[in-house]
């Protein structure tokens, strides 16, 4: 029957198809503020969104209002200048919902549009309980980005669902100096969740770039002031991850400027967390630049430590955290602890340089202790969000504020999580990895357990707070894993719709041939046992399986026509992963095995063939990269 093969349109390749059509519709028709069009979702992605346009009169500027269920759930917005040719971006509509939109001209014109959204998707989980004021919360949304099954989303103040994503995006999203969004790409490098790199996007679902990484993207990224960016990576053919960061242009996507943890830092088992093993010693989660002092900052989960590099010179200036256990010639690096109340960071995230120097992360608490002996169960830990001052001349260190441990277990994520500071006085803390089992905290990442999620054993949820003085202005909780949330305006001035398609930047991974051939015995057809998928995308070649563990496959590009043939070694026995921050991308079969193939530098005609142990199936499968 041979396998299921299809060739994949990069969502860029659909987006433009999808905008060419809609544009040739556009120019078709005689659209004015009386008549005009509608294009509901235009990018494919962004359901809650629409287009409005139409030729006006004259040059004249707009008013866009999206009327909430209640007064104060309207977003309003002006584009920046006056128009004859009206393109307007409508964000904030209801799912399941006939939403109203008002279009107001500077010339006294008005039209009221009504848009009828598709139904609220399973994954669009609602909030069990949000508490805050619109006079508080205002017209911004709460974006999150999930860890376990759940789509990105935003949610207004009354917990309202005002946009959502239906790509399987991931880790981090922040709002870049043009307006639009960076997040992670939906295309998976390595598993568990290493994806291709990071997408720039508009908030009307278009993607603009995709900025593609050797090595893949996992966890943060960082817009410099010149727009270049700071992204975190691996080099996956050596053996570990999560301990590499590069910097990329901001037009081209090559790769100007690297740091390489394992040039400053002492690797397994040194410093180890909880949650350190050879293959993730260091578990990079988060980078920030600091402008005053030319420095970066990285947090790494495996070894409780956030570290400080120079910029130019990638020199190790600091660390923060536990030194029990660092060797003696690492000691001069840490800070000494004075004060009271104090306690250590331990398997912390989102590590920032507030304005004035001090230092704040998310202090998820993972064991709370770097002997096993004493390591805190779930049950009685506690994760918070805390600021650090430190002093750089004596080496010491003083907790000057956290909140979180006061609410114990039920604020305890052993993984993930954020804080986010506005002003002093003035936070976010987003416990985004919560999980029970039963009455039992979790110790350990539910994200991964995809049959115990299914099957309502394993309960997960968020809880996202903001403070304000000390006093609880905000409070959202998601019956799902969350892995950072990020208050944003849902309309910028600078996010603007441009046509025309998108761009693939930078460079995926070479993948590692093998030279000789797996001996093996032509056996026909590949059996439908081993649920055998090709796709061919525009860079890469992506074969899926169900295998036993240990089980020897081998995918070969058979060349054609003069095109040398090609041996992959497929890897089917899964590592353990102690540190399953995104589960999103696990498969529900335990045998499931996903292998991309890099195709940029294999020009040519090929045969797809697969040696399972000692035989030798065909797929029926020819592709031309």
């Amino acid at each position: 029957m041979g396998v299921l093969f299809k060739e994949v349109e990069h969502i860029i390749d659909r987006q433009y198809e999808a905008e060419q059509k809609f544009l040739a519709e556009y120019a078709e028709g005689n659209y004015t503020i009386e008549n005009p069009y509608v294009k509901l979702n235009p990018y494919l992605i962004a359901p809650l969104t629409a287009l409005v346009m139409f030729e006006a009169a004259k040059p004249a500027f707009a008013k866009v209002t999206v009327k909430g269920k209640e007064a104060a759930g309207d977003y309003m917005y002006r584009p920046a200048s006056d128009m004859i040719h009206m393109v307007l971006p409508i964000y904030g509509l209801y799912p399941e919902y006939e939403n109203t939109v008002i279009i107001e001209l500077s010339t006294g014109e008005k039209k009221e549009i009504k848009i009828q959204t598709e139904a609220r998707p399973e994954k669009l989980h609602k909030p069990t309980s949000i508490e805050t004021t619109p006079e508080y919360f205002e017209d911004n949304v709460m974006f999150v980005s999930p860890t376990s099954p759940a789509l990105t989303a935003a949610y207004d103040y009354a917990g309202d669902a005002r946009w959502y994503n239906t790509l399987n995006l991931a880790f981090d999203l922040k709002r870049a100096r043009n307006g639009r969004l960076f997040v992670g790409t939906d295309r998976l490098v390595a598993p568990p969740y290493h994806t291709t790199g990071v997408y720039e996007m508009g908030m009307i679902g278009k993607i603009y770039k995709e900025f593609r990484i050797p090595g893949g993207y996992h966890h943060d990224e960082w817009e410099m002031e010149n727009g270049n960016l700071l992204i975190l990576s691996q080099i996956l053919e050596r053996g570990t991850v999560e301990d590499y960061c590069v910097m990329v242009d901001r037009e081209t996507g090559e790769i100007l400027k690297t740091w390489d943890h394992q040039d400053v830092l002492p690797v397994y088992p040194t410093g180890g967390s909880g949650s350190q093993d050879a293959h993730d010693w260091f578990h990079n989660n988060a980078v920030w630049y600091d402008k005053k002092t030319n420095s970066l900052t990285f947090s790494g989960r495996h070894q409780d430590a956030i570290i400080n590099r120079d910029f130019e010179t990638g020199k190790l200036n600091w660390i923060i955290g536990d030194p029990e256990g660092w060797p003696e010639d690492m000691q001069k690096y840490f800070f000494k602890p004075v004060g009271e109340p104090f306690d250590w960071q331990y398997e912390q995230h989102a590590c920032m340089v507030l304005p004035n120097g001090d230092i704040m992360c998310f202090d998820n608490g993972h064991y709370r202790s770097k002997v096993k002996e004493n390591y805190v169960p779930a049950k009685d830990n506690f994760s918070r969000g805390v600021i650090y001052r430190i002093n750089t001349d004596d080496m010491t260190i003083r907790q000057v504020w956290q909140y979180g441990k006061e609410r114990g277990a039920e604020f305890f994520s052993c993984y993930i999580c954020n804080c986010e500071y506005y002003e002093r006085g003035h936070y976010l803390v987003h416990s985004g990895g919560i999980g029970k089992k039963g009455d039992e905290y979790l110790d350990f990442p539910g994200a991964g357990m995809t049959e115990e999620i299914d099957n309502g054993t394993v309960q997960l949820s968020s809880i996202t707070v903001e403070l304000l003085d000390d006093k609880v202005m905000y409070e959202m909780h998601l019956p799902a894993n969350y892995y950072r949330a990020e208050k944003l305006h849902l309309y910028d001035e600078n996010d603007r719709v441009t046509f025309g398609k998108g761009q693939l930047l930078g460079h995926i991974t070479s993948t590692e041939e093998f030279l000789t051939e797996a001996p093996a015995e032509p056996a026909g057809m590949i059996p439908d046992e081993y649920k055998a998928k090709i796709a061919k995308e525009a860079d890469r070649i992506v074969f899926k399986g169900s295998f036993e563990k240990g089980t020897l496959c081998m995918l070969n590009l058979e060349g054609k026509n003069g095109t040398p043939t090609r041996h992959y070694f497929v890897p089917t026995t899964k590592r353990p992963f102690l540190a399953m921050c995104v589960g999103t991308f696990l498969e529900h079969d335990a045998r499931a095995v996903e292998f991309p193939i890099g195709t940029e530098n294999i020009p040519g005609e090929y045969e797809i063939t697969i040696t399972v142990d000692d035989k030798k199936y065909e797929t029926g499968v020819s592709v031309l990269v």
